[in-house]
């Protein structure tokens, strides 16, 4: 093998494919970057779990394949000087060659990786990249972090005519983000991909109008955004049917500046360290919310301005859920819907229709033990 290429091209597909890379192995391979050069030069990182290949603009002149530590090489191409770096290697001896610096470093054996899932594609959809890293950035969070739950690991992606809605539950919140396609893939269907490959989604998409295209297959999803590609497994299972969930009998509805809320939630946080024991005690009164926090070191206490009446009720959350999904909404006013201190609070952008919300979060309340006043 034998290729040149521009430092900066080469550092930035070093890092892309290694996020696909497992840290460590009993097989080492899986721990490497394969390389490939023919009329193109590959770059592919897969943990069995999933996989990222980028192709780098590269001058090859002799074609091969080998492995290389994803640690090692990204260290040494970080580390050379601003320049072209040139790369060859006879058998798994490399030689990696860049301005006056020189690396011999050794290979592994290319039938020591594993191939790449292929996707055959089923259906196929596509969205720009600014709108798939914002659907991710939005619900990503509510995503179960338990796998006894594995369904749950992972977020449903349902195409309903040119709609898009990706929803994230963990079993205490729900999170929805719906969107409207530029072209409708002409039939209705649903995937569930799994969290951590979302993540990774996130991170080669960026933002920009560039269209990702999403390719699902019976075992595999494909995403792919310019000239890197993302495979990873589909989760099996029957995903929980969000939309029975969310119930819409609310008797308290209050309309809030988003900002405010957030900023009284994090006062009233602050003596609770990492403690997610202690609840977010909330008061909600007439054009009023009234926070408080209670520890055994001592205890905080706020207002928040909001529209509408809440009869007093008094309910419990866990302050982290609240900040989470305050800072998903994507607007500057919200509506909260409540209704008993043990039935969900609902979030959604205030002004938007029922059952058409561009975002809803939905979070169970946190059980009282005990009476207290504002």
């Amino acid at each position: 093998m034998k290729f040149s290429c521009e430092k900066a091209l080469l550092q930035s597909a070093i890092a892309t494919s290694s996020r696909a890379t497992a840290p460590k192995s009993s097989i080492p391979a899986l721990e490497g970057i394969l390389l490939e050069a023919d009329n193109e030069l590959r770059l592919t990182g897969y943990n069995l779990e999933t996989g990222i290949r980028t192709v780098v603009p590269a001058d090859v002149q002799e074609s091969g394949s080998l492995v290389l530590s994803a640690r090692m090489f990204g260290d040494i191409v970080r580390n050379l000087p601003d320049d072209m770096v040139s790369f060859s290697s006879e058998g798994l001896n490399v030689h990696i060659q860049c301005g006056m610096s020189n690396f011999h470093i050794q290979a592994i054996d290319p039938e020591e990786f594993p191939e790449l899932p292929s996707v055959e594609a089923q259906n196929a959809l596509l969205l720009s990249r600014s709108t798939l890293t914002d659907m991710i950035t939005r619900t990503l969070f509510a995503v179960c972090q338990n796998d006894g739950r594995p369904i749950l690991t992972g977020s449903l992606f349902e195409v309903e005519g040119d709609v898009l809605t990706v929803v994230s539950v963990d079993g205490q919140r729900l999170a929805l983000r719906r969107a409207k396609l530029e072209e409708a893939p002409g039939r209705d269907f649903s995937f569930v991909v799994p969290g951590a490959a979302l993540g990774e989604v996130k991170s080669i998409s960026g933002e920009g109008d560039e269209a990702v295209a999403i390719t699902t297959g019976a075992r595999h999803i494909q995403f792919k955004v310019g000239n890197t590609l993302l495979v990873t497994r589909r989760l099996e299972g029957e995903f929980l049917n969000y939309r029975q969930s969310i119930s819409w009998k609310s008797s308290i509805k209050l309309e809030v500046e988003v900002k405010a809320l957030m900023t009284s939630i994090t006062r009233v946080s602050l003596i609770l360290q990492d403690n997610t024991k202690n609840p977010l005690r909330c008061i909600v009164g007439d054009d009023m919310i009234y926070l408080s926090t209670l520890t055994p070191t001592g205890n905080a206490t706020d207002q928040c301005p909001a529209v509408g009446s809440g009869g007093d009720l008094h309910i419990g959350f866990n302050h982290r859920f609240m900040m989470d999904a305050l800072k998903a909404v994507p607007a500057e006013k919200a509506t909260l819907l409540m209704g008993t201190p043990s039935t969900p609070c609902i979030i959604v952008p205030t002004n938007e229709e029922s059952g058409q919300e561009s975002f809803l979060f939905m979070v169970l309340p946190v059980r009282m033990s005990a009476n207290w006043d504002k």
